[in-house]
């Protein structure tokens, strides 16, 4: 599955040939250094394991800073592997043969990803904190605030039955922690490139906040 690493940037709109407004989000993708190279022979499944990002070499690990060095590269602030990456699907920069893939080398969003595809975007939502049963679960609470319901508007409701079974089931929606979870957003369409910036335009929204990372696979 080929992908790339970017950095959410955030959103705007275009205009199609139609004329209609389309909302979109910009990403800046890559570029991504390859720091591993992944076999059959070697580790049992083939794959491409990418870097993005720079990272302090005082913030980083002994193994990790050896492992960047085998690639002739500084350390990252983001390691994600690709599983069955197609080396094939990489174009030069001419077009015409195969982009050659090496320890060390350069894969750009243009090497990955045309106009019109279809992709997968995943990365770790907007954190909400603690909140109620009304914006964590659209519950809509008693709207009738007379008869002596004073403070039932954002209330739960029940939450159990009687004696018996005597407990709270598991899954039952209620107040806690929302947002700061992992998603992935499937059939988003690439409007746009500007491979010279390293930007992608894709329709619709992605998880995150801006600045967040997040990985476009097809």
């Amino acid at each position: 599955m080929n992908g790339i690493i970017g950095k959410k940037i955030g959103m705007t709109s275009i205009f199609n040939e139609a004329g209609k407004n389309i909302a979109c989000t910009v990403v800046e993708a890559g570029p991504c250094v390859v720091t591993q190279i992944k076999t059959e022979e070697t580790d049992g499944y083939s794959a491409l394991q990418l870097g993005y990002g720079t990272k302090k070499e005082k913030n980083t690990s002994n193994a990790l800073i050896g492992h960047f060095e085998k690639a002739t590269t500084t350390p990252k602030r983001k390691i994600v592997e690709f599983r069955d990456f197609d080396v094939d699907g990489l174009l030069s920069e001419e077009g015409q043969e195969t982009k050659e893939i090496a320890l060390g080398s350069e894969i750009t969003v243009d090497d990955v990803f045309a106009e019109g595809d279809v992709v997968s975007v995943y990365g770790t939502t907007k954190g909400k904190g603690f909140q109620g049963v009304v914006k964590r679960h659209n519950f809509r609470g008693v709207n009738d605030a007379t008869h002596g319901q004073h403070n039932r508007q954002r209330a739960p409701g029940s939450i159990g039955a009687a004696s018996y079974p005597a407990r709270v089931f598991k899954g039952m929606r209620m107040a806690g922690r929302m947002g700061g979870t992992r998603i992935k957003i499937r059939n988003l369409e690439v409007l746009k490139i500007f491979p010279e910036k390293n930007l992608v335009l894709i329709k619709g929204a992605i998880p995150g906040h801006k600045g967040a990372m997040v990985v476009i696979e097809k």
